[in-house]
């Protein structure tokens, strides 16, 4: 199963605001023919409902079903497990995928995922991806950001984790929601070193 996927991906939902970036991320990783285990907290559901009309069913094997038919998915290529499956492929560094995305990830994973603290299996599998050197992308959604709130990020950052705020840029002269939505997209797939062309390059733009 694994030989047809280009490669395997960890996605986390949290409860932070911006649930179309996940959805549109989902999408474009499924696209790009890559596996994806995805990780939703009990807020990430309701935001998705909130912000999106998704109603993500909170048993994990149903969520699965339920994205693999929405984004049309091949059998096996999307799998949602649950805050406590603690024998997932994720939770452990021999078998954990070495890229990771928390979309949209609030400050309070932020700060859970700074500290060690794993709790839940979002912050288990950030902590696995950091701990063997792979490639961890926080999209921080908050504003304004507190003393502490930068804190942790530096203390990240120097830990080699990418901080990526949910913040589109305009100068491609955005005509809707969803081109502001691909800017940030486009830029975790730039990182993820997966080819995109949903977001003009600087200097392409006019």
């Amino acid at each position: 199963m694994e030989d047809k996927f280009k490669g395997k991906i960890t996605l986390a939902i949290t409860g932070a605001s911006g649930a179309a970036y996940a959805m549109r991320l989902i999408e474009c990783l499924i696209s790009a023919n890559y596996q994806l285990y995805i990780l939703c907290s009990s807020a990430g559901r309701i935001v998705l409902d909130t912000e999106v009309g998704i109603k993500l069913p909170g048993a994990p094997e149903a969520a699965g079903k339920f994205l693999t038919e929405m984004y049309k998915a091949q059998v096996g290529q999307i799998t949602v497990f649950g805050k406590e499956q603690w024998f997932s492929p994720v939770a452990s560094g021999s078998a954990a995928p070495k890229k990771m995305i928390v979309c949209p990830c609030t400050t309070g994973t932020m700060a859970a995922i700074c500290h060690g603290m794993s709790d839940n299996l979002i912050e288990r599998a950030a902590d696995v991806v950091i701990k063997e050197r792979g490639q961890l992308i926080l999209m921080i959604r908050e504003t304004p950001f507190s003393t502490l709130h930068l804190q942790n990020m530096l203390s990240l950052s120097q830990q080699g984790v990418t901080i990526m705020p949910a913040s589109p840029g305009f100068y491609h002269q955005a005509e809707s929601i969803n081109d502001l939505i691909d800017f940030m997209v486009g830029r975790v797939l730039d990182h993820l070193e997966i080819e995109q062309n949903i977001m003009p390059r600087w200097g392409y733009t006019h």
